[in-house]
């Protein structure tokens, strides 16, 4: 599979270990969304879960979405997503802010729904963002 963006050994040092059906899913959710807004910057972290977020400047607070990979599995997370117009019932959960799509395959996010939210959601970050620089393409990696 080609990348659109190489990821960044910090992140493929710990999402190797993953089955490689779960890895490839990965590899197709973040070159979706990296086909969508490109220049995006990659935040990546190492906590409860293993998790990409896509943001609109260096700030984890402007990420319009974000993709937090779990033993076995993962979803697309939308940081702001009940502030986002849903018209197909695609979000899930009940945070305050917080709603995500289980990903199981590809059919669960190559579709207009999907890239229809995911645009709702940059555009809500970019209009909600006080950062001085917005996108650069960056990968940063915050794992220790």
């Amino acid at each position: 599979m080609i990348q659109s963006r190489e990821i960044h050994p910090d992140f493929w040092n710990r999402l190797k270990y993953k089955e490689q059906g779960l890895i490839d899913l990965y590899f197709g959710l973040r070159d979706f969304i990296l086909s969508i807004h490109a220049e995006s910057n990659e935040l990546l972290y190492h906590t409860h879960a293993l998790t990409s977020l896509y943001s609109v400047s260096e700030k984890m607070s402007d990420a319009f979405c974000m993709i937090p990979i779990y033993t076995n599995h993962f979803n697309l997370g939308f940081n702001k997503g009940s502030l986002l117009n849903d018209p197909d019932n695609l979000l899930q959960g009940t945070g305050k802010l917080i709603r995500h799509i289980p990903i199981n395959s590809t059919e669960d996010f190559q579709n207009k729904k999907v890239k229809d939210l995911l645009e709702k959601a940059i555009a809500l970050a970019i209009e909600d963002s006080n950062a001085k620089k917005l996108n650069e393409g960056l990968t940063i990696s915050k794992i220790k």
